[in-house]
């Protein structure tokens, strides 16, 4: 049958009050970017009317502007899951105006499957090409998008002529079997394929809204001095375990978080002699992931989305054979899938706010209740990885703030998962030490010299038992910021000793 062709504003009008819309892509890389605005100008208008229009929003990860902040700076978000990055969207959820669902990436989809969160109304997805058989090639992103084009009553498809067609065959697309049938997934090598190029859906359901749209990615922050040290710190501890036969001479493929300090990491790692041409298999693919694919440091790369800036998008599309033989793109949940991240000896690189002195990591919130971003797929790496490395500079706000502190005021990861952590000064190797030990090893060799005399008074407390926390010094850490501006006029003398 013929495929139906409609205007943005048309599609954005099939969108009720209270439906609940899934949209394609993980970051803003693969994300519609004309209907969800069409769909926020429509919200805007029926609030000018006095008429109730919100809807629940399900994506992969974070999204581009057109997605977030459009349906956030409308007030048209009842709901949100399961990760965010976008300013207008991290102010809208902290102050109450939606239900936000801090979830692992890789568990939505099978999540929406089992009917955990209702009904998916219309799922919004990009597309490089649609056929009239139904057959739908993603772009540049996948998180959840042959779940919710499967479940949903109608896909509103963004066919964006600005990406080129000849993308189809970088994608491996699977969904995963509903308990007790589920079966293993043979992914046993980072290059190993075992799905279709594209997601079939049936026609019926499809409605096409052309576009020609540029991608939203933006420059990364370039490496400085502070990332730098923290990308050699890593490369030269990876070149150590090398050394000891902990890590095998090939090396294991990487898995890296977003973000500037991400990147510096991949680049002192490319850059380092005693560093292999590596695999990467990982959730987003970044700028540097591209650069040392065509110097010969990474021979192949699994990811859920190219994440990339504008300008190596237009390398990628213009280097086309070159790279679709050494990426492939899969959804979140095969990208993120805990036995996969095992089978194959992940090293997990993610980043974090803050590290207590026993090993346990906030990745989300700022002082315990302002949510950040969330905490996307570092748990799914983290649990399960053959190493799990926390990266993060020793101090925020000009110093103002250790980020190395007594205890998180949030805690994402247990120091039952957490075995390394990264800072500009040095690298804490928790492995297989007691907790006095991690704490002594996370001071010396990863805390700010600054804050050091303060993190040994806390140690030197005196306090009893296996772990030896002292809630009330932790508050002295914090109440010091809230009070006087700065972690470093704690007075630990105030406070009673547990």
């Amino acid at each position: 049958m013929a495929l139906q062709f409609i205007s943005a504003e048309e599609a954005a009008s099939l969108v009720k009050n209270n439906d609940n819309v899934g949209f394609s892509g993980f970051t803003h890389a693969g994300s519609p970017k004309v209907v969800p605005v069409e769909i926020a100008k429509r919200a805007e208008a029926e609030h000018a009317k006095g008429n109730p229009f919100k809807i629940g929003v399900f994506t992969g990860a974070s999204t581009g502007d057109s997605i977030d902040g459009a349906l956030a700076r409308a007030k048209a978000i009842k709901f949100r899951t399961p990760y965010q990055t976008n300013p207008y969207t991290r102010e809208a959820l902290n102050n109450g105006e939606f239900d936000f669902f801090d979830l692992h990436l890789s568990q939505l989809a099978q999540e929406i499957r089992y009917g955990f969160y209702g009904k998916i109304n219309v799922a919004v997805v990009e597309a490089c090409e649609v056929t009239e058989s139904g057959e739908i090639v993603p772009t540049t992103g996948m998180g959840i998008m042959p779940t919710i084009c499967r479940v949903a009553d109608l896909v509103i498809v963004e066919l964006n002529k600005k990406i080129p067609r000849e993308l189809r065959g970088i994608h491996d697309i699977i969904e995963l079997q509903d308990p007790p049938k589920r079966r293993e997934i043979p992914i046993y090598e980072v290059q190993n394929r075992v799905g279709l190029p594209y997601v079939k859906v049936d026609p019926k359901k499809i409605r096409v809204v052309e576009t020609e749209q540029d991608g939203e990615g933006s420059d990364f922050t370039p490496v400085d001095e502070l990332t730098t040290r923290i990308g050699q710190n890593v490369a030269d501890f990876f070149v150590g375990e090398i050394k000891a036969k902990r890590i095998p001479p090939h090396f294991l493929p990487i898995q890296s978080g977003v973000g500037n300090i991400a990147n510096a990491v991949l680049s002192a790692m490319g850059g380092h002699p005693g560093i292999p041409c590596f695999e990467v298999y990982t959730e987003v693919i970044q700028d540097a992931v591209i650069d040392m694919m065509q110097k010969g440091n990474i021979s192949f790369a699994s990811g859920c989305s190219l994440t990339l800036s504008n300008e190596v998008f237009q390398n990628l599309y213009d280097n086309l054979d070159f790279f679709k033989k050494r990426l492939v793109l899969r959804t979140s949940e095969i990208s993120n899938n805990p036995g996969i991240v095992r089978r194959l000896g992940i090293l997990s690189l993610n980043t974090a706010i803050e590290v207590d002195l026993f090993g346990s990591v906030n990745s989300t919130h700022v002082n315990g209740t302002k949510m950040m971003n969330g905490i996307g797929g570092s748990g799914d790496f983290t649990r399960n990885a053959y190493l799990s490395i926390f990266l993060t500079p020793s101090t925020a706000k000009n110093g103002a703030i250790s980020c190395i502190v007594p205890k998180v005021t949030h805690e994402d990861h247990t120091e039952h998962s957490v075995k390394i952590v990264v800072t500009e000064y040095g690298v804490a190797d928790l492995r297989g030490k007691d907790p006095r030990s991690r704490a002594a090893e996370l001071i010396e060799k990863c805390a700010h010299p600054d804050y050091r005399p303060l993190l040994r008074e806390y140690l030197d407390r005196g306090v009893k038992g296996h772990i030896p926390q002292d809630f009330y010094a932790c508050f002295a850490f914090h109440h010091a910021l809230k009070e006087t501006g700065s972690m470093l006029n704690t007075d630990f003398s105030k406070y009673p000793r547990m």
